[in-house]
């Protein structure tokens, strides 16, 4: 029988041993440094955003790779052990509460690097602007409760996000980085991983929900009673009052938001947001407001948005076969040489280099193991 390779992202509880944090701490802080002095910031950004090598950072790093406590525990250590006097590179946010500190840290740390008020309000949007499309634009089932941003002293910047699917206690890991970005609202993802594809995600983000965004402009731009009267016209003849009643009203084998706020929709309508990336930063929008205009722009005017799950790393059922979705194993190797690249260059002891390369050996022989019967 053949193995295959996966990354599952089982949420777990607790905390590294203090021990572990100081040794992921100064190590984190040694392979920085090698790859900052090496490539430049920028690059350390970019593999930050990239999904597969950073699991295989937190490994060497020795934290347990598959769970999804890897994380909050990696960005945790980035934010001890990456200085802005070292690395030139800040890190902003973190788990929960953690996560809207990021209003504080970004003008803080941005000044410190002498950055100008509208590259501090840049990073500011770009932190308001990925949690709000992983929480409303792309809604997949899992709640955004972990937020972080990475930027260097150019204003450059990643993102890194999680969010948990209380049902399958899955996690799934969202990445961003600013030097591929092109839009915000259209597949501005560097990665995403989690255990599998799910079915029946609503992605707005896609290419083929370009239509769809459209049309949810044009609606949110216009006269909210017109909106009242499309949702009338979904509700085959209900009332308002039911539609937005406990129960929820399915249609077409949608489900309908059991509540909008029409005093939302009178506010947008003042504003008139000039893009989908405006009416998707207006106070307030969130997934409910996304979910009823993207069902009303297909099913009234018939511009569907994507219903595919963007996900762009699922190994759940995937193997060297194929079969259903191929490894990626030349990115794997290629981020399992960086890694090699930046531990031999690393300032630490020969021990802990040693340790470090062994815990990558065993991360790439688990990711692919020899076939067998």
């Amino acid at each position: 029988m053949r193995r295959t390779s996966f990354v599952n992202l089982p949420l777990h509880t607790g905390h590294p041993p203090a021990y572990l944090m100081r040794r992921m701490v100064r190590l984190s802080h040694a392979m920085a440094k090698v790859i900052v002095d090496s490539r430049g910031q920028q690059e350390f950004l970019r593999r930050l955003s990239d999904p597969l090598w950073f699991q295989a950072f937190g490994c060497v790093l020795g934290f347990d790779w598959h769970s999804s406590g890897v994380t909050t525990v990696v960005t945790g250590v980035l934010k001890q052990s990456l200085s802005p006097d070292v690395h030139g590179i800040a890190i902003a946010g973190g788990k929960g509460k953690k996560a809207t500190s990021v209003m504080a840290d970004v003008p803080r740390l941005g000044e410190s690097f002498g950055l100008s008020t509208v590259k501090i309000g840049a990073l500011l949007h770009a932190s308001k602007m990925s949690a709000k499309v992983d929480s409303a634009a792309v809604q997949d089932g899992y709640s955004l409760y972990h937020h972080a941003l990475v930027f260097d002293e150019r204003g450059d910047w990643a993102v890194v996000q999680q969010g948990m699917n209380a049902e399958n206690r899955m996690a799934r890991r969202y990445h961003w980085v600013s030097d591929s970005l092109k839009n915000f609202t259209i597949e501005p993802h560097s990665g995403i991983i989690c255990e599998q594809k799910a079915d029946s995600i609503l992605d707005m983000t896609a290419k083929s929900s370009q239509e769809a965004q459209r049309v949810s402009l044009d609606l949110a731009r216009g006269n909210p009673e017109n909106l009242k009267s499309s949702i009338y016209k979904l509700s085959a003849g209900s009332t308002l009052d039911r539609w937005m009643g406990a129960e929820p009203v399915k249609l077409a084998g949608y489900e309908m938001p059991r509540r909008l706020d029409w005093n939302l929709f009178k506010r947008m309508y003042d504003v008139q947001p000039k893009n989908y990336e405006e009416l998707l930063s207006t106070q307030g929008v969130g997934a409910a407001t996304v979910r009823a205009l993207s069902l009303v722009a297909e099913l009234i005017y018939g511009a569907p948005a994507s219903w595919q799950d963007p996900v762009k790393y699922s190994f759940a059922h995937g193997g060297k076969d194929g079969v259903p979705h191929p490894v990626a194993r030349k990115i794997y190797d290629q981020s399992i040489s960086y890694l090699e690249g930046a531990i031999e260059g690393a300032e630490i002891e020969r021990d802990e280099r040693t340790n470090a390369l062994q815990k990558l050996a065993k991360f790439s022989a688990t990711m692919f193991p020899a076939e067998g019967n």
